[in-house]
């Protein structure tokens, strides 16, 4: 990994604009443009064009990812740290033209950073605060790390630490932000993101499914698929959980007292999403590097969520308490947990304020078109999120309409970033709806919508297929761990942009679906 130390300023003034336009540049001869070369001109564009960067003299970046387009214009993902400390919400995006050129920087950040770095809190004393206001209680072994958050407009020091809050199911893992000075928790976000044998699953039916011989059983691995595999956690929250295995390669029998059911629905649903991002976008797996993850299922008892976990990289699945819900291992709520990872390994996008809601959002929109393109009989194609998972069919959430819920919001305000992310996600909810469908009603699959807009225009969908495209690439291009719901409009217009050309009609209805959520 190369890094570069920041060591000058520059006279490029910054743009508070999420991808500013920066002063074009004089191209070099025209060379292959590898994933090598793109990091290498990144650096250099740091140290020439400081300003477009936010960087200042304590400033170090690394690589993070890269996209080299056909063309051979390329974006290159970089995190920050400042005086050698992590700075949360500090990660940029370099665009460059085929030749090299900065084109435009997406950041959060928008000014360098001028601080001290010693703490006037102890780390210890930290996690007493955390631990105190949140009513939870320390993790063994936990690290308790000093870091800067640049996610506000005034960045502060701070300490990160992860400690267990309490709730329903028990004890949650939770990221916190406690000021370096004072002692207050400043942010705080939950380490789990909620929501060819055969097999016959709970919510899918009969499937095919790759699976890997041993000796003379058989496990519940792919090996098509980076060996992705699914285990049993025998209704425990933590510990190890148990590869699944068979004797004759055919798993569940589509009901729950058979323990094999609800793996056949989650080792289905991995694959599904596989394929989508692969056969859409040519991304193997969650990272991109061809590796698998894994789910455990049968977690906790009576657990009514399912989530993705950055800490093991994979997916955790209740089975719900019998009452309201069963398995979590539906089509769209697979997809959604392994979108969370996609993101975790992209925009990075911090599970909090409004860029929680995107990143809550990213995932539905995902884990519904997982489901579209699976074109499972037994769960078909909706823009309802977890319809399948409650035993009366209520959906968890709503598309079209997410106020239908109860709970979320379906336009933004200035208080959006205040609510639950699971709430505050129905903004982009609604936004893609309307770019994929159109407002007012339509049926798709037998299923009724209407959708509203906020300002009451009308707005034309431009389908699942452009829209999905669109989205893809401005999480995976454009958006940055703090892009909040004007930033994401942003993203998505460059994205229209680069995909179907600036006033194309696509591009143009994905500025009329922002506007028709009140997002300018």
């Amino acid at each position: 990994m190369r890094t570069r130390a920041i060591v000058t300023a520059s006279a490029l003034a910054a743009s508070a604009a999420l991808a500013a336009p920066v002063a074009a540049q004089a191209a070099p001869e025209p060379q292959p443009v590898t994933p090598a070369l793109a990091i290498s001109r990144a650096n250099s564009a740091i140290g020439s064009h400081a300003a477009a960067f936010a960087a200042g003299r304590g400033d170090s970046f690394a690589q993070r990812g890269v996209v080299v387009e056909n063309s051979g214009a390329s974006h290159v993902r970089l995190t920050r740290t400042y005086q050698g400390l992590p700075v949360i919400g500090g990660d940029v995006i370099a665009h460059l033209s085929t030749g090299g050129a900065l084109n435009a920087v997406t950041k959060t950040q928008l000014a360098p950073i001028t601080m001290t770095t010693a703490p006037t809190l102890t780390a210890a004393k930290a996690v007493k605060a955390a631990t105190k206001a949140l009513g939870g209680k320390a993790i063994a072994g936990a690290d308790t790390t000093l870091a800067v958050n640049a996610l506000p407009e005034t960045p502060g020091l701070v300490w990160r630490t992860l400690i267990a809050v309490p709730d329903e199911h028990g004890d949650s893992e939770t990221h916190v932000l406690v000021d370096a000075h004072s002692g207050k928790v400043v942010d705080k976000w939950s380490e789990v993101q909620h929501v060819e044998g055969t097999g016959t699953g709970y919510n899918v039916g009969q499937v095919p499914l790759e699976t890997t011989k041993s000796g003379s059983t058989y496990q519940l691995k792919d090996p098509t698929r980076g060996n992705n595999y699914t285990t049993d956690m025998n209704n425990r929250r933590f510990g190890k959980s148990t590869l699944f295995t068979d004797a004759d390669n055919v798993w569940g029998t589509g009901q729950l007292n058979n323990r094999q059911t609800v793996a056949v629905d989650a080792q289905f649903s991995v694959a599904e999403t596989w394929d989508y991002f692969k056969e859409k976008f040519g991304r193997e797996g969650i990272a991109g590097d061809g590796k698998g993850s894994f789910s455990k299922v049968h977690y906790g008892t009576k657990y009514n969520n399912a989530g993705w976990s950055d800490s093991c990289f994979c997916m955790l699945y209740g089975d719900g308490d019998g009452v309201n819900y069963g398995p979590f291992t539906s089509l769209d709520v697979g997809g959604h947990e392994m979108t969370h990872g996609v993101t975790s390994r992209t925009a990075g996008l911090v599970y909090s304020g409004e860029s929680g809601g995107i990143n809550e959002s990213m995932s539905d929109i995902f884990g519904t078109l997982v489901e579209f393109h699976s074109n499972n009989t037994s769960d078909v194609g909706d823009y309802l999120i977890g319809e399948e998972i409650a035993l009366d069919h209520t959906p968890l959430r709503y598309m079209d309409d997410p106020t239908k819920d109860g709970d979320s919001v379906g336009c933004w305000s200035s208080s959006v970033g205040n609510l639950n992310v699971h709430y505050s996600s129905g903004v982009g909810n609604h936004a893609f709806f309307l770019l994929a469908v159109g407002s007012g009603a339509h049926t798709v699959n037998g299923v009724q919508y209407n959708s509203p807009t906020c300002n009451n225009s009308s707005v034309t969908g431009i389908g699942n297929d452009k829209a999905g495209a669109i989205f893809y690439k401005a999480l995976t291009t454009y958006m940055t761990s703090g892009t909040k719901y004007a930033q994401a409009r942003t993203a998505t217009l460059n994205a229209a942009r680069d995909l179907y050309g600036a006033g194309s009609a696509e591009y143009n209805a994905t500025a009329a679906a922002w506007s028709a959520v009140n997002v300018a």
